[in-house]
């Protein structure tokens, strides 16, 4: 029975989700349609002007070839040519080009890319979406080198930093938390863990121990999976469960749902599924990163970057 009602529960939540996409393509579709139509009738509006403009100027023509008639019908050569002198001085500045093209519709925007346009719009929309987060530099290990953006993390081989101890700084792990502390909600974030052969990525709860060696463990307030031995990765339980990942991993996505207790890791790729932990989480949680040590033969030398999907 329980199953059954789970799989009640998630045919809703599936449900719930691709509805809530056909109502915003719906939206969209609906929205460029009445553009398309204001865009029409602006573009009629302007064609019917531009031909009041020329019947104008034909009118103008007319009437001076009219004159003009008249005129020959004059015996006198020197006064005809000098009406018509006049006359096109007259006429002068009456003609102009008038265009009846269709130059002016904006009809690229209704071609190109269509789809591409509508899901960049639909993107917009879209819950949750990879968050910018960023890293907590008061809680980076001193051997720990954060870009200026505080969006990556790498591990120097350099001098350590002279930075300040501080009961926030990890002093034997190098580890660095993000600054949001998240105790509610849906969130969702993806870190690049390209060409490295070791990292560690998850969640910490915001009152976990920053000193001495720590093992990275739920019953410790970490959530975490780990790459290991250079192809290796495992979830960070006890003992730890191997994971089945099929190719290297370039992009990992973290999902979490507080208050249904649900951490969820995702290959970022594909969105092909890794682990998930299934907790009382107890209080804030904190987004946890450890590039790992790089090695002087210049091996994990990479650093971690969160993704920040820009579209």
């Amino acid at each position: 029975a329980p199953q059954k009602s789970s799989a009640k529960s998630l045919r809703v939540t599936i449900g719930e989700a691709f509805e809530r996409l056909h109502r915003l393509l719906r939206e969209r579709q609906k929205a460029m349609l009445e553009e398309l139509e204001a865009d029409t009738a602006r573009t009629l509006t302007d064609i019917e002007q531009k031909i009041q403009r020329y019947s104008q100027q034909l009118r103008k023509v007319q009437e001076g070839s009219q004159i003009l008639q008249e005129r020959l019908a004059e015996a006198d050569k020197h006064i005809f040519l000098a009406g018509v002198a006049s006359l096109s001085e007259r006429l002068k500045g009456k003609i102009h080009e008038t265009n009846l093209t269709y130059e002016d519709f904006p009809t690229s925007k209704y071609m190109g890319p269509l789809q591409y346009t509508i899901w960049k719009s639909l993107f917009q929309d879209i819950h949750p979406v990879p968050a910018a987060l960023t890293l907590d530099p008061g809680t980076a290990h001193h051997r720990l080198i954060l870009s200026d953006d505080c969006t990556i993390v790498a591990y120097g081989n350099l001098h350590p930093q002279p930075l300040q101890d501080s009961p926030k700084r990890f002093d034997v792990e190098v580890s660095v938390l993000g600054s949001e502390a998240f105790g509610g909600g849906v969130h969702y974030w993806e870190v690049v863990v390209s060409e490295k052969t070791q990292w560690m990525i998850g969640l910490a709860h915001e009152a976990v121990t920053r000193k001495g060696s720590i093992q990275i463990q739920p019953s410790r307030g970490f959530y975490c999976i780990v790459m290991h031995d250079g192809n290796q990765y495992s979830a960070c339980t006890e003992p730890w469960t191997r994971l089945n990942v099929k190719s290297k991993l370039e992009k990992v996505g973290v999902f979490l749902d507080y208050d249904k207790g649900l951490l969820i890791f995702y290959n970022a790729d594909d969105m092909s599924w890794l682990y998930t932990f299934r907790e009382r989480f107890p209080g804030k949680l904190c987004s946890y990163f450890s590039p790992g040590q790089s090695h002087a033969n210049g091996k994990n030398v990479q650093p971690l970057r969160i993704n920040t999907v820009r579209i």
